[in-house]
């Protein structure tokens, strides 16, 4: 494994939304090119955009790996799709959903992908978790601190705590490799 300070969010709001987490959790363990380092709390929050569908479970899993970030985004679709995601609306509902946050100090601005995650400074469902995990975190592009973003973030959308960080450990079978 390389390069450290990669962030994923991972979302859900269909089915048992708490088992397609730790499902995904799972996935990423099992792999041979991803370490999980550290996993936030779970947290619930409204939808974005489509707003008629079930609330989001969200988090943030800090991760190592040696993929670079373009080999990242299709790891991240294949695993999506293992654990059975279809294609739908943007925006819509979704069994699991695995967003490539950061990836240490790059930036990279393509068609199929952006790092940092184009709506990362926008949202409290990824900075909260984020802040959790990785307080020290800089936005490589806005040159800002997590706590900074989170003060400028306009987002107003209440996140409720569902499950700390310790208790969702306490489920799984494996640890993350860091621990807050």
């Amino acid at each position: 494994m390389h390069t450290t300070g990669i962030f994923l969010g991972l979302g859900t709001n269909l089915g048992d939304r708490e088992q397609n987490l730790i499902r995904c959790l799972n996935e990423l363990v099992a792999s041979s090119v991803v370490e999980v380092h550290k996993i936030s709390s779970i947290y619930e929050t409204d939808p974005v955009g489509v707003t008629d569908q079930p609330d989001f479970l969200n988090m943030v899993v800090e991760i190592e790996t040696s993929l670079l970030p373009m080999k990242l985004l299709h790891f991240v679709k294949d695993a999506e799709k293992k654990l059975g995601r279809e294609d739908g609306r943007r925006w819509g509902p979704r069994l699991i959903d695995i967003d490539i946050l950061a990836y240490g100090d790059v930036v990279v601005e393509e068609e199929e992908l952006n790092i940092p995650h184009m709506s990362l400074a926008e949202r409290l469902f990824v900075l909260v978790p984020l802040q959790e995990i990785a307080p020290d975190f800089y936005h490589p592009k806005l040159k800002l601190s997590v706590a900074e973003l989170i003060q400028q973030c306009q987002d107003i959308k209440q996140i409720k705590l569902i499950q700390s960080q310790s208790e969702l450990e306490r489920k799984l079978a494996w640890k993350a490799k860091g621990r807050i």
